[in-house]
């Protein structure tokens, strides 16, 4: 521990001093503060990622079509590729061991939607009982669409939570009827999605229901599908994509595609995309972390520096001390002390800084792909003492060079 007058003395050497160590610690101060905000906004950047993910599970493989673009196998371009439930049935069965979750939808946009006096036009859309878990919406209260209501055509609506708000105005809709097009359907759950007020403007009803009221007869927009997560996440990423472009080779097999029409028949891998994201994160992270450990050495330098003009203007001081009996590590705790005193100070400084702009500024920045920049308090603890220990190191040298002053040389030093 430093006792009182080696606390004064240090104290007097930076006064003296004031201008270059003011500048020195802000250099430092800078770096960590320049570091933490980095390393901050890094953390947000990684969260909006993640949350936009999470509305929907990462693992997902959808498929969607178009209209072919290329003539095949004696087919004319223009043909708008419809999918079936055979297409779907012919996807489930050929991967079922590999899949964990699938659903087959038929949507309809700006469906008209009643409740006694309250309208309004939501998205209906006609799923599986699956698509709970692969849109990942959380039941708040009652239940979600069953295998029963398949198999019996039941007119039940679950319906997201900001249809709730906007029809019911507060009251309990469960086992209440609502009227879709006209047409009375039971509601049997409210869900909560992720992805907030969009997503929740919908209502899922039994995709049997919908082909049977909406005349569709088979035909399904699109479809999606869950794989099994291998432990690995580059064997999962690959395994993926290896089902995904099996399924699209099998849905224009099908469907009598060209194999190199990219627009009849697309399969978006939700897993791809998010290890090319991730990859992207990683990469920003790093170039941030490398900014601010090069702020940060900028610091450490100006540390050395100051050390070696602290020591040059105390050689007739050192002299003495050695003179009067000094042995030579006392002289380099001396200079370690006051480089140690610099870097702590102006570390910690840097550090509580960034950290209260962090939760100043971090709630009030809204974007879907920035949320709540924070640090882990931690990693930016052990980043301040390896600061210390690196100005440690680089007041180690001026210190060293301190103790090898011969006391005659040094009283006759101008």
């Amino acid at each position: 521990m430093f006792d009182i007058e080696r606390w004064q003395e240090i104290f007097e050497t930076l006064r003296k001093n004031k201008l270059r160590t003011f500048l020195t610690g802000l250099s430092v101060a800078s770096g960590i503060f320049i570091l933490v905000i980095l390393l901050g906004f890094s953390k947000g950047i990684e969260n909006g990622v993640r949350s936009e993910f999470e509305q929907d599970a990462t693992n997902r493989i959808s498929v969607w079509t178009g209209v072919t673009t290329k003539g095949y196998k004696g087919l004319n371009p223009g043909r708008y590729i419809q999918l079936k439930n055979s297409s779907f049935d012919a996807v489930e069965n050929k991967f079922d061991n590999l899949l964990e979750y699938r659903t087959k939808d038929y949507t309809i946009w700006g469906g008209i939607v009643n409740y006694k006096n309250e309208t309004g036009n939501y998205r209906v859309r006609g799923t599986l009982p699956d698509n709970q878990f692969i849109e990942n919406a959380d039941i708040g209260s009652g239940r979600f669409i069953s295998q029963s209501d398949l198999n019996d055509n039941k007119k039940v609506a679950v319906i997201g939570n900001k249809m709730k708000m906007d029809l019911f105005k507060g009251e309990n809709p469960i086992n209440e009827n609502i009227q879709i097009f006209g047409m009375n359907f039971k509601v049997v759950g409210v869900y909560y999605d992720p992805g907030g007020d969009r997503e929740e403007s919908q209502v899922y009803i039994p995709i049997s229901t919908a082909q049977q009221v909406f005349n569709a007869g088979d035909n399904i927009r699109n479809m999606a599908f869950t794989v099994k997560m291998a432990e690995n996440f580059d064997d999962a990423v690959a395994q993926s994509a290896a089902i995904s472009e099996s399924i699209e080779a099998q849905v224009k097999e099908i469907h009598t595609v060209a194999p190199d029409d990219q627009s009849a028949v697309r399969v978006f891998n939700t897993l791809e995309e998010a290890k090319k994201i991730f990859s992207l994160i990683a990469t920003i992270q790093a170039v941030f972390w490398f900014v601010g450990i090069g702020t940060i050495i900028a610091g450490i330098v100006g540390v050395g520096n100051i050390m070696l003009i602290i020591v040059k203007e105390r050689t007739k001081e050192i002299g003495i001390r050695k003179a009067l009996g000094a042995l030579p590590m006392s002289i380099v705790g001396m200079i370690l002390q006051e480089a140690v005193f610099v870097t702590m100070f102006a570390g910690l400084f840097g550090l509580i800084f960034g950290l209260g702009l962090l939760e100043l500024v971090g709630p009030q920045i809204e974007s879907d792909f920035i949320k709540y920049p924070q640090v882990n308090f931690n990693i930016a603890l052990i980043t301040v003492f390896l600061l210390v220990f690196a100005g440690a190191v680089a007041g180690f040298f001026p210190a060293y060079r301190a103790a090898k002053i011969k006391p005659i040389v040094a009283l006759r030093d101008e």
